[in-house]
């Protein structure tokens, strides 16, 4: 028996994973277990893991989900992350990184990552950067080039649009926009955002989904905060996994988050709302931010709400506008686009030996 554990302290670590976790689960002779949970800190100040508040969401098979409290006395074969500091258990045999997001920050991107076995890359550019930052040297076979299992059903056929605009609660006759702010100090949501929810409950040419990022930097509960400002045209997404509604929707508008270049698979307008402040915090901090590559521009940038709208307005009506360059931005952001599951799997099989 080959075990198997997942470790993460965000409910879109696991959403990343959760891919191979279902395919693993499938195949004999491998027991796959997750752990972690969400990030807190106790009366003490203390940092904690609430384990079930993370994972009871995902339905997960009984017996496959290990309290954080108990991962001293667990023994894996294999330990997969998708943050920079491994949550560990007591032994492991191989460390393996799957990334989180890949967003023009790059703030997956560190030196720290050395932790790190072996390391699944989404594509090209994130190699290129992990090489720039010597994470990885040329030759390193410690980046495997799999892609990102996460975005797979956004191409593989097995979404239902309609089904996800259902239980949205959309009939699919306007257009649906999805917005997705990063959760950085300074992002969108804290800046001018909910002036432009406001403004999409008022409009009634499209219907409107917001996704809250689920581990913001600031101490603000979103999904209460945004609730009064739901009606028959807006929606909060309060789903951990955006896949389906990003696979619904027909225009994306962002700030810095990594689901702006997952949507570029998908070949639909963007909206970038500027976040001055945020960006220049980002460039303060280290050389990691880069919007010299490709940056924002797969997508057309709004400087606030009303330009935001006009843009939305301009994307829904010529959704081909920039086509072009969002298919080259994502053939350099993504390996195996739609297949990255099953690459993974086939590395498992040949490298690790397991029976998949």
């Amino acid at each position: 028996m080959t075990r198997i554990l997942f470790t993460g302290y965000a409910p879109v670590h696991f959403v990343c994973f959760k891919p191979l976790f279902d395919a693993l689960c499938d195949q004999p002779g491998i027991e796959v277990l997750v752990s972690g949970g969400i990030r807190y800190l106790d009366s003490d100040r203390v940092r904690q893991h609430d384990t079930a508040a993370m994972y009871d969401p995902f339905g997960l098979p009984p017996g496959s989900v290990i309290d954080v409290a108990d991962l001293g006395e667990i023994d894996v074969d294999i330990l997969f992350c998708s943050n920079t500091k491994p949550i560990k258990p007591r032994s492991y045999g191989m460390c393996v990184e799957i990334f989180h997001g890949l967003s023009f920050r790059n703030r997956a991107v560190r030196s720290e990552r050395d932790a790190y076995d072996q390391y699944f890359v989404i594509g090209p550019y994130q190699h290129r950067r992990l090489l720039q930052r010597d994470v990885l040297h040329a030759g390193d076979s410690r980046g495997v080039r799999v892609g990102f299992p996460k975005t797979d059903r956004l191409l593989d056929g097995s979404l239902n649009r309609a089904a996800t605009l259902t239980e949205l609660g959309f009939s699919g006759e306007r257009p649906v926009v999805l917005y997705a702010p990063t959760g950085a100090h300074n992002n969108s949501l804290e800046t001018f955002g909910e002036d432009l929810i406001r403004r999409m409950g008022a409009c009634t040419e499209w219907d409107f989904v917001v996704k809250p990022h689920d581990h913001p930097k600031a101490a603000i509960n979103w999904f209460e905060r945004l609730a009064p400002l739901e009606n028959e045209h807006v929606r909060v997404l309060r789903a951990a996994d955006a896949m389906p509604a990003l696979h619904a929707c027909d225009l994306l508008i962002s700030d810095a988050s990594s689901i702006a270049n997952e949507y570029l698979l998908l070949d639909r307008p963007l909206v970038f709302l500027d976040v001055p402040e945020l960006l220049a915090a980002a460039a303060g901090e280290d050389d990691r931010l880069d919007l010299e590559t490709w940056g924002r521009k797969g997508g057309v940038i709004a400087p606030d709400a009303s330009a935001a709208e006009r843009a939305i307005a301009d994307g829904l009506a010529h959704p081909e506008a920039l086509s072009h360059v969002r298919r080259a931005i994502a053939r350099d952001l993504f390996y195996n686009p739609g297949t990255a599951t099953t690459v993974a799997l086939d590395w498992l099989q040949a490298e690790v030996r397991l029976s998949v």
